[in-house]
């Protein structure tokens, strides 16, 4: 889960005489009672500003802060409980000081106060707090309690399902600089919810997005130059997004770009480098990447051919939930390529994939049972199989589903 962020400026004494700026005015200032020194002290303590860096002293001298009336102090130390920095994590205590500092009218406590309650997390969850704690720290200015706010009306989540709210809320978290805000707005504009569909602004919102740090927002840039929407159709600045969302950690655009690596499109064509990619996916969990380097190693592209190391990488993607990965892990079995031939197991992924919403599942399926591979033999059953693939828009298994109509 991510972590909480802690203010961590100092604070600039209005009093010249006590420079609570540096460590030894910082705790001078707080031996003498003055919050606004501690808070200081704690924040040095909590980045390692001047003295030696030290979660459980940042504690010790924001609880000081806090005790003294230092709101900022307050709301760092709820951060330390909500994260377990340098203190046992205690989400209770967190959302008491989260609450101080919202009834004070700090955003940012009525913002993590609601993240809280959204995650059941030493609060009881309750949607009505939810919605109020949000709106409140957008009332006060805060970018992602706006945000949130949209998510709610975009989803249907906690409130009713409303485009024009969410287009709203999304906007007012942009224009306040939330980067998320804005790619969630510029999604809405690509998909055309609850406005007029306009490419050209999702465009401008992804770049907005992307420039304010927020990935996703480099990936979706990353597709829509792939693709020509609302922009100049250009693969060598899908490649430059990709591969800049794929460096800051965005499993899917490494993926992307992979594919782009494999083709050669906007790069030289590079096996290797696609294989590294796919390699780093599905070591990520993302099951299409395992799905295609399964394919370079059943292929032999890039690698030696190997069809046991080939059936490895489609289990893991069929496990993912990727249809595609159990029908031809489905194949696999039904050849005996890379594992002992097994008819039903065959039969088994085949139904799999094809509820999953796979055609060649559902095509294959229809074979199995047309030949009496692993099933009973049965027409009904084979027809009934083409006929799911052909309604998945499948040329072949509308073919043969015709063919069998012909026959009752």
């Amino acid at each position: 889960m991510k972590k909480s962020i802690l203010w961590v400026l100092l604070v600039i004494s209005i009093n010249l005489s006590a420079d609570i700026t540096t460590p030894q005015g910082a705790q001078k200032a707080c031996d003498g009672g003055d919050a606004r020194g501690c808070y200081n002290l704690g924040a040095m303590y909590y980045s390692g500003q001047g003295v030696k860096q030290d979660d459980f002293k940042a504690v010790k001298f924001y609880t000081k802060a806090c005790d003294g009336g230092n709101t900022v102090g307050c709301f760092n130390l709820g951060v330390m409980y909500d994260n377990g920095q340098g203190i046992k994590q205690n989400y209770s205590k967190a959302a008491k000081l989260y609450r101080k500092v919202c009834d004070g009218g700090e955003a940012l406590g009525c913002y993590n106060l609601g993240v809280l309650y959204t995650n059941s997390r030493g609060v009881v969850q309750n949607n009505a707090k939810i919605i109020k704690l949000f709106t409140k720290a957008c009332d006060l200015g805060d970018a992602p309690g706006c945000r949130a706010i949209g998510i709610m009306y975009d989803e249907g989540k906690v409130v009713v399902q409303d485009n024009f709210k969410a287009i709203k809320f999304y906007t007012l978290a942009c224009d306040g600089g939330d980067a998320r805000g804005c790619s969630s707005l510029g999604y809405i504009y690509e998909n055309g919810q609850g406005v007029k569909q306009d490419n050209s602004k999702a465009v401008k919102l992804f770049i907005k997005a992307c420039d304010g740090g927020y990935i996703m927002g480099c990936s979706n840039l990353g597709y829509m130059y792939l693709e020509g929407k609302g922009v100049k159709q250009d693969d060598f600045k899908a490649v430059k997004f990709y591969t800049k969302a794929c460096n800051n950690g965005d499993t899917v655009s490494c993926y992307s770009l992979g594919h782009m690596y494999l083709n050669g499109r906007g790069v030289k064509q590079n096996n290797a480098q696609a294989i590294k990619l796919y390699t780093k996916t599905c070591d990520s969990g993302y099951a299409n990447g395992c799905y295609n380097l399964g394919l370079m190693y059943a292929n032999g592209r890039g690698v030696k051919q190997d069809n046991f190391k080939a059936v490895k990488l489609f289990d893991k993607a069929c496990t993912g939930k990727y249809a595609l990965g159990c029908t031809i892990l489905g194949f696999m079995y039904n050849k005996g390529h890379g594992v002992r031939q097994n008819n039903s197991k065959a039969v088994e992924l085949f139904e799999e994939a094809c509820k999953e919403g796979d055609a060649a599942g559902c095509y294959s399926l229809g074979h199995m049972y047309l030949n009496g591979q692993g099933v009973k033999k049965s027409f009904l059953k084979a027809k009934e199989f083409f006929g799911k693939s052909c309604d998945k828009k499948l040329t072949k298994g509308c073919e043969n589903y015709a063919i069998l109509n012909k026959k009752k």
